[in-house]
């Protein structure tokens, strides 16, 4: 731990009453006055210069009074003073360890299942929403699969060289018949070779503009839709646990708060600065409030981490979105093991 004894202006008193403050508010999400304050600290102070430390704090800007009558809440800027100097970080037991890496094994599911369980348990141990994004594959492919959901929908099964799997629903004529979607699969298989998607795809388009009349109209659809569809995606994000960052929701400006930060989650400019936020980071960094350029909002934590395979390079980006009372000595590790593990996962 950093000692914060003359630095930021704070001697060890001053840093003790922000720490316990902070965890107070971390625990409970509660302020706490002077007089709890004296009696839980050591040495022990009076009331009296307990409230004296408290007014500088607040007029450094690190803590607020939310009511006249109550204690003391911290700003995000002492919440971002407490993560950098005062916080203590966890660390794992080997326990946890073996129960992180359980639920992560592919044990014959897809990459796309054990993703989204990675977010969901992000969310369970951290008791806020949990993200996983990976970003779209540059592997050549080895199959494509075409299968009738219903009157107009069709699932498009895309199968990667490296094993992974992915998975998309596409819109497709009403009545579309079996033998079109056979002929669709056939069609692009035999022109898979190694090639990636994006190769395939302009192979295909191009051979279908000079001899269209090989493919049945409805075949040709099938096809063009399909890898529309694919060619669109940056990147596959999981987002699981949003119930949970409304569990603080006290008022309706808050709760527009939380509804434009899961539109925002949606877009695909998001998931492409996710990554770039993983990729300036060595390790895991924590983002609070609007320092991530990323929501820009108040009231919102984010801890996020790299993924990267064995060669080192950045393969998704692993993380938890929640409250600025985040319990991050607990979450931090959690998050850095889940990324190394999906990094391997990935690779």
């Amino acid at each position: 731990m950093i000692d914060f004894a003359g630095m930021h202006g704070l001697d060890a008193r001053s840093a003790a009453i922000l720490r316990e403050i902070v965890e107070e508010y971390v625990e409970t999400g509660g302020p706490i006055g002077s007089r709890t304050l004296s009696q839980r600290l050591t040495p022990s102070l009076s009331p009296a210069t307990i409230r004296n430390v408290m007014a500088d704090l607040t007029q450094a800007g690190l803590l607020f009074s939310p009511h006249v009558s109550a204690g003391r809440l911290p700003t995000e800027k002492g919440v971002r003073l407490f993560v950098d100097g005062l916080l203590q970080f966890g660390s794992l037991s080997e326990e946890e360890r073996i129960h992180i890496a359980h639920r992560l094994e592919l044990r014959g599911r897809s990459m796309q299942d054990t993703l989204a369980e990675a977010s969901s348990m992000l969310s369970g141990l951290s008791a806020a929403a949990g993200l996983v994004l990976a970003p779209k594959s540059d592997a050549a492919l080895k199959h494509i699969e075409f299968v009738a959901l219903g009157p107009s929908r069709v699932l498009v099964i895309l199968v990667g060289a490296d094993g992974q799997v992915e998975n998309r629903v596409i819109e497709t004529p009403p009545g579309l018949p079996p033998s079109a979607l056979v002929e669709a699969g056939n069609y692009l298989n035999a022109r898979l070779g190694d090639l990636t998607l994006a190769s395939l795809r302009q192979r295909v388009l191009e051979e279908m503009q000079l001899s269209r009349n090989e493919l049945d109209e409805l075949a040709a659809t099938v096809i063009e839709s399909g890898l529309a569809t694919w060619d669109e995606g940056h990147g596959t994000l999981f987002l699981r646990g949003q119930g949970k960052l409304l569990t603080d929701i006290t008022d309706i400006e808050r709760l527009t708060t939380i509804q434009m930060l899961f539109e925002r989650l949606e877009t695909q400019d998001t998931m492409l600065r996710l990554l770039q936020l993983a990729q300036d980071s060595e390790g895991v960094r924590i983002y609070i409030g609007a320092e991530s350029g990323l929501f820009g909002m108040s009231g919102v934590s984010m801890i996020v981490a790299p993924a990267r395979n064995e060669a080192q390079r950045i393969v998704g980006a692993i993380g938890v979105i929640g409250p600025t009372r985040l319990n991050y000595g607990r979450i931090v590790p959690v998050v850095d093991y889940t990324a190394q593990l999906i990094g391997r996962l990935m690779g």
